[in-house]
Order: structure tokens, then sequence, then C-alpha cells
């Protein structure tokens, strides 16, 4: 069976820059909150740094909706790519 690419694609967007939203807006309300996943994050996403604001935090999603929807869709193709080369190897 293969993956949807779009699927894949638009899915793994949403997710990840949800999940950057989410920790970013938790950081605002409480500073300590994933101080070290935001610093990473800063490490990997030119102009993104971790300062606490809320512009940095929707940067931060967007670099996050690009980063997955890219992971997406490198998945899906290789998923897509291999699923078929597998030996079909059923018991009959």
């Amino acid at each position: 069976m293969k993956l949807s690419v779009k699927g894949l694609t638009i899915a793994g967007a949403i997710a990840w820059a949800l999940g950057m939203l989410v920790v970013g807006i938790l950081n605002l309300i409480w500073p300590g909150y994933g101080r070290e996943f935001l610093g990473v994050m800063a490490s990997l996403y030119p102009g993104f740094k971790a300062s606490r604001t809320f512009i940095d935090a929707i940067v931060g999603m967007l670099y996050a909706l690009v980063d997955g929807a890219l992971s997406g869709f490198v998945f899906a193709l290789l998923y897509n790519t291999f699923v078929g080369k597998a030996p079909n190897r059923r018991k009959k």
C-alpha cells in the first residue's frame, strides 16, 4: 500500500507547525517551558531566536511548517519508492 504524498506533506506541515507554535506559546506563559527545545530549534532555523516573543513563536511556526512539509514529502516519496521493492513472502 502506498502513501499519499500530498496527504503526508500536509499532515507533516500542520503537525510540526502546531507543535512549534504550542511550545512557543507555552514558553511565553511559563518561561522555563521548552527552553532547551526552542534553543535547539533556534540553532537549526536561521532567523528564529528563542527570545520569548509572540513574533518569534510565529517565525518558528513558519519554519516548522516548511520543515514538516519537506519531511513528510521526502518520507512519503522514499516509502513509496521502497514499498514495491520488498519481496512478497506470503504463506500459502
